[in-house]
């Protein structure tokens, strides 16, 4: 009997550990293959992280780590690699007070990561160069975000620094 992978959400870790993994891979086909933006809330501890790590791994053409799973086993998917910008803001910190700092950073990171030159001053603009010039690589950029509201939720009674 496999083990169960109590609080990992990192899909590589579960499948290389021969834990316990509910294979969703036939729903994720179906996601990616189907539309092109999605927001996916539901409560906490559903699998939204893992959900994301897999994505990543399914988007990176990590094929290897599919090949017991549906969409390994069912010769329906590419693997394809794109690149991939994940942003997991739970780990950046609790009560992160230089967020812009630290997103600026992962920016410069990506962009080293996939040689692109950024002029740009702003948190904003720095993103869309980061974007648009690996996109002008020749392949579609896959953005993944998870935990998105962490940041407001680490101030949510800070009436200050909610502004």
């Amino acid at each position: 009997m496999r083990n169960l992978p109590l609080g990992r959400q990192n899909f590589r870790k579960i499948i290389e550990d021969n834990l316990l993994y509910v294979d969703k891979t036939e729903q994720i086909y179906h996601l990616v293959t189907k539309g092109s933006l999605y927001f996916l809330s539901r409560p906490r501890r559903f699998g939204k992280s893992l959900l994301v790590a897999t994505l990543k791994e399914l988007f990176e053409g990590k094929k290897d780590l599919f090949k017991n799973l549906w969409i390994g086993q069912n010769d329906v998917y590419s693997y394809d690699t794109f690149p991939v910008l994940h942003f997991n803001f739970a780990d950046y910190g609790h009560k992160v007070e230089n967020l812009e700092e630290i997103l600026n950073h992962e920016i410069t990171k990506y962009a080293k990561q996939f040689k692109i030159e950024i002029d740009e001053v702003s948190l904003g603009n720095r993103f869309k160069a980061l974007v648009k010039g690996i996109s002008q690589k020749g392949k579609s950029v896959v953005l993944l975000i998870d935990e998105y509201d962490k940041p407001i939720i680490d101030f949510l009674r800070n009436m200050k620094k909610q502004k």
